[in-house]
């Protein structure tokens, strides 16, 4: 569909799925799920002042009825398509926009099995020291997510900054034909949605169309040069390929004192925030002084002070290669780990080898949280859900106090409901 009609003339686009946050002027998306249906809210949308309602089935006759509604309602055959059609629009128009130093407005895609969040974090941090940036918030960065926050920039914004998630191949290059990144940076790959990449080349496989795309289009990739994976998965996208864009590449560094953000793993996602910032003009004692002011939230490797005890939470996500990297940088009493998601038949496999790791680490402070964790050789307790380990911590049944504890798990363990009671 052409968006012309749309998009024309535009400094900025108000686009709204909630008809709960509906502004006058803006253009509803109706998306249907599992257990929703927003074509069933596109006539409170236009009566609560939508401009336009994009609908993908008839919509309650209240509204269809109506000849004013008429010319406002857009029929498309998938919402969700049409959203992310829209968005490739709107990032092209913006990226035409006049500016007054008359630079380009590019796009930078971030993407990896650990530290994409906290890198695209640190990265906004960096480049906001300069220009005036729009970056994914929380973690949009799937196949709705995309899409939103493309379609939140507007004239002021002089850089892009897309966080890309992806748990199944073909999902990067979803996103890529969506965002069309002029820059684009891997943090890493690990063991991470095994069970919907099938295999570890298969996240390999998936984080590369990241690198295919920028190959193929001619933009720039930033990389960490002492990841022998990410060297392997980039000479493999350029292999006999024509390509005129610039390589940048980063190496690992000490963790730098002064900063909010705890685990040496943080040390390559810092590396990377002032390799970007460096590509823009933006030199790294400035860079550091950036990311020193950054104070980490939504639980990701944050440190908290209790009246009881000293707290390393890090509870946002976990998979097999974040874990390892949590016990390595942990250097306290107690470990409380939920367990792993998404790891198919790696699993059992995964779990087994983190107790070997504590066990040779000589840790007898240790709750597991998960049912994974009752498969394994362990000698350590585990609790079905954090409501019993809770449980357990309300009733003085387990004590923890005067420790530095470890909290890490995925975010359907609801790890992070632990510190009201430690």
């Amino acid at each position: 569909m052409n968006w012309d009609f749309l998009i024309k003339g535009k400094d900025s686009l108000a686009v709204t799925t909630d008809s709960r946050k509906v502004t006058s002027g803006c253009v509803f998306v109706a998306l249907k799920g599992e257990h929703f249906n927003g074509n069933l809210f596109a006539a409170q949308a236009l009566e609560t002042g939508a401009a336009y309602a994009i609908v993908d089935e008839d919509i309650p006759a209240t509204c269809s009825q109506r000849k004013e509604y008429d010319g406002k309602l857009i029929r498309v055959d998938d919402s969700l398509r049409a959203l992310q059609d829209l968005a490739r629009a709107w990032v092209t128009a913006w990226r035409r926009m006049p500016s007054a130093s008359g630079a380009t407005r590019p796009v930078i895609a971030i993407t990896g099995t650990n530290g994409k969040t906290t890198t695209k974090e640190l990265t906004a941090a960096v480049l906001q020291t300069r220009y005036s940036i729009h970056y994914t918030q929380g973690n949009y960065n799937n196949s709705l997510g995309v899409p939103l926050t493309i379609l939140q920039l507007n004239k002021e914004h002089e850089l892009a900054v897309i966080e890309m998630g992806a748990s199944h191949p073909g999902d990067i290059n979803e996103l890529v034909a969506i965002a069309e990144p002029d820059y684009g940076l891997i943090t890493n790959v690990g063991y991470a949605h095994l069970q919907g990449f099938g295999s570890f080349e298969g996240v390999m496989r998936t984080k590369g169309e990241l690198y295919d795309w920028l190959v193929a289009h001619n933009g720039s990739v930033l990389r960490n040069a002492d990841n022998a994976y990410l060297s392997q998965m980039w000479a493999k996208a350029v292999n006999g390929r024509s390509w005129s864009g610039k390589e940048y590449l980063y190496h690992r560094i000490p963790m730098p004192n002064g900063t909010h953000l705890v685990g040496e793993y943080n040390a390559e996602n810092i590396a990377a925030a002032l390799c970007i910032g460096e590509c823009f003009g933006i030199d790294r004692e400035a860079g550091l002084c950036a990311i020193r002011s950054y104070v980490p939230s939504n639980n990701r490797s944050q440190a908290l002070q209790t009246a009881k005890n000293s707290l390393v939470v890090d509870a946002y996500n976990a998979n097999y290669t974040s874990m390892q990297a949590a016990l390595n940088s942990f250097d306290g009493d107690t470990y409380i780990l939920g367990a792993m998601r998404e790891l198919g038949d790696f699993s059992h496999t995964a779990h087994q080898n983190i107790v070997n790791m504590l066990l040779e680490r000589k840790a007898d402070k240790v709750y597991l949280v998960g049912n994974e964790w009752k498969e394994t050789t362990s000698p350590y307790p585990v609790y079905t859900t954090i409501e019993e380990f809770k449980a357990q911590i309300k009733d003085g049944v387990i004590q923890i106090s005067g420790q530095k504890v470890l909290i890490k798990g995925s975010r359907s363990n609801r790890m992070e409901e632990l510190i009201e009671v430690l």
